[in-house]
This record gives structure tokens, sequence and C-alpha cells, in this order.
């Protein structure tokens, strides 16, 4: 089987595909010839995401989303069901950010990054997940980040979900294969991507949001949405339990499993040295 014939006619849920990676997974499974369910909160950033997806001529229903409510997110997913008639693959990519100390995080930060960024994959998982194994064939793809295999000081809100996520998907996915489910789970790790994540992060105060914004665009932000997608895709076709997307990812992965514990020593030396 050809990776796009893992596509074709799917019906493929993407969550937060206003923009970024979301877009990128939208156009990439429409060339493909997938059936796509997309929503965002920024329902400008939506129907472009949709206009782009139109050329490709596949069925497209789009919705204003957002995935912390989880009472809309399983209303969302009957009318999913009911629109298509079946759903096969979800994306729950959905995402915000927020930079800051545990000491200057405030509670209401920490709460707004769970809920979106953990609970957001939570609701997409459990609201779809009955109609992925009704289909014959279903697929979880679960977003999680480099920062979910690896901690770094001033993300202790946006690790705490990231980790949150890869343990809820790896979970998961030993369950379906346990089962014996007709349900494949994907949790994804992407490194540095160019997207507004962090141009549109929150900051704790006393921090500047545009330095460090810029600090991660200008040095951290390596590879395109349409690489990530790509990678995704190729990963979630073949069956992977564990996407990494970008050579930093891969390379960050093999230093926490060589050096345990002691690599938070080191990356506490090495970014009070050289960042500001």
């Amino acid at each position: 089987m050809s990776n796009d014939a893992y596509f074709k006619d799917k019906v493929c849920v993407i969550t937060g595909a206003g923009s970024g990676i979301g877009r990128a997974l939208a156009e990439n499974l429409a060339r493909r010839g997938a059936k796509l369910a997309l929503s965002d909160i920024d329902t400008e950033g939506l129907a472009e995401t949709v206009r782009l997806c139109e050329k490709f001529g596949v069925e497209i229903k789009s919705d204003r989303l957002n995935v912390a409510e989880r009472e809309a997110v399983l209303v969302y997913a009957d009318e999913v069901k009911k629109h298509f008639g079946k759903v096969n693959q979800i994306y729950n990519n959905a995402g915000i950010a927020h930079h800051g100390d545990v000491l200057d995080t405030a509670f209401k930060d920490i709460d707004r990054i769970m809920d979106v960024d953990f609970y957001g994959v939570v609701n997409g998982t459990k609201a779809f997940l009955p109609y992925l194994i009704e289909s014959g064939s279903g697929h979880v793809v679960n977003i999680s980040s480099l920062f979910g295999l690896i901690a770094v000081p001033g993300q202790s809100a946006y690790n705490a979900a990231k980790f949150a996520v890869r343990g809820f998907t790896e979970a998961l996915r030993q369950e379906m294969l346990m089962s014996g489910k007709p349900v494949k789970v994907t949790c994804v790790h992407p490194g540095g991507i160019q997207t507004a994540v962090a141009r549109n992060a929150t900051v704790s105060e006393g921090l500047n949001q545009q330095n460090l914004a810029s600090l991660f665009d200008k040095k951290l932000a390596m590879h395109t949405p349409a690489m990530a997608a790509q990678t995704i895709t190729e990963g979630v076709a073949r069956g992977h339990g564990r996407v990494l997307i970008g050579w930093e990812a891969k390379l960050l992965d093999l230093f926490v499993r060589s050096t345990g514990s002691y690599y938070q020593r080191i990356s506490a030396v090495v970014q009070k040295r050289f960042l500001p």
C-alpha cells in the first residue's frame, strides 16, 4: 500500500487547522485525497486553510472549536460522524504556549496550558475514539513536542502538558494493541517548526514576549510546517508509534536517553551561559 492509499477517502479530523502544522497537515492530506474535518478557534485562519485545500477537490467540513471545551468537542465529534458517516483519523494538533519560571507563573497560566495542550488532546481522543474503532481502520495522532521528551527551564507548564500527552498517547497505544481494536496510535514530537506558537505565547510578568518570540524564530525554528506535515503523514502511514521531527529532536532524544537525569544539569549550565 502506498502512503497516499492510506489516506485516500479517509475522514481525517484536524484540530488547530488554522495555521502552522495544522494547516500544513490539511493541505498534505487533501493532496492525498482525504476528506477533512477542520477546526480552529481562529475562524479567519481556518477559512484560509479551507481555501487552500479546496483546490484539491476534496470534501471539507470546517467549524470553530475550542478544544478545551469538552462538551463542545463531544458534540463536534457526533456532528462530524453524522456529516461524513464515518471517522478514520484524528490529528489532535491544537496547542498554545507560555514562558515563565515556576515561581513566577500564575496558576491560571498553568491551567490554561493544560486545558488546551493536554485536555484538548484528551477531549479529542475520547470523543472520537468510539467512531475510530467503529470505522475498522482508525488512527489517533497526538501532537506532543520535543518538550515532551526533554524539559527546559522556563517551560514548566508546556513541558508538563506535552509530557502528559506523551504518557497518555503511549498508554493508549498499548491498550489498543492489547485489546486488538482496529486503531493505530502515533505520538508526534516536533522540534523547531516555523509556526506562530511562540509569537502568540503568553509570558510571565517581567518577561519580554517579543524578545522570546524573536529568539525562537531566529535560532530555533529551523523547519517548515510542510516538512513537519510530510514527516507526520509518512510516519502515520507506516504505523509508527513515535514520530520525531527534525534532526534536533532526534539528537536531543538521544542526549536524554544517554545521560539520564544528568541532562538537567548540563541543560541548566548551557542555558544560563548562552541564553539571555
